[in-house]
């Protein structure tokens, strides 16, 4: 993970930069890639894309799916383990690690964002960290899940739900600010 640069010195705020210059490079070189052999594949082609995530440092299972339309900031800092799915449309803003255990599931236009800012802080300095999607969790539809969260094995953030705590193993939590509303009774299999 590269570390946001130091606001007071680079003044992000008036043009300047929040990440060095080859961290700009490489995400640069990766937009125009994805962009012109990843994002609009046809559905099928899971490991052409996979294989696109690879080469710039992504550390994705054989059997994980990403489907066409996905927008990954920095696949570095991504990692899916087997069978774990970005839907279509989900936008990844990986500024510091985004990690999908087994079978976890991210649905259609959901934002996973491992970034934002210090409102205190008069240099709006950027501030990212980790999010963990936990084995057979789900973020349903066009939910948010911003930065620093771990959501544990089973856990479900319904649809449109925003979310900026921790779920624990098999909590569901709607709305937004997300609330748990019940425990999910699914019965796991362990392998």
């Amino acid at each position: 993970m590269t570390v946001p640069l130091d606001a007071r010195s680079t003044n992000p705020r008036t043009g300047g930069a929040s990440f060095p210059l080859r961290n700009r490079i490489v995400r640069a070189v990766w937009n125009v890639t994805w962009r012109s052999m990843g994002i609009w594949t046809p559905i099928p082609l899971f490991g052409w894309r996979r294989f696109l995530l690879r080469l710039f440092g992504a550390k994705i299972a054989a059997e994980a799916r990403v489907y066409p339309g996905v927008e990954i900031w920095a696949p570095a800092n991504l990692r899916m383990e087997s069978w774990s799915c970005l839907a279509r449309g989900v936008k990844c803003y990986s500024m510091a690690m985004i990690t999908l255990d087994k079978f976890a599931l991210v649905s259609q236009g959901a934002h996973l964002c491992a970034g934002t800012h210090d409102i205190d802080d008069p240099d709006f300095q950027l501030r990212a960290a980790p999010i963990l999607i936990g084995e057979n969790a789900w973020v349903a539809a066009e939910a948010f899940v911003g930065p620093g969260v771990a959501m544990g094995e089973g856990a479900v953030l319904g649809a449109r739900g925003v979310l900026f705590k921790d779920l624990q193993k098999m909590e569901v939590a709607v709305g937004n600010p997300a609330r748990v509303v019940r425990m999910r009774t699914l019965r796991l299999q362990t392998q």
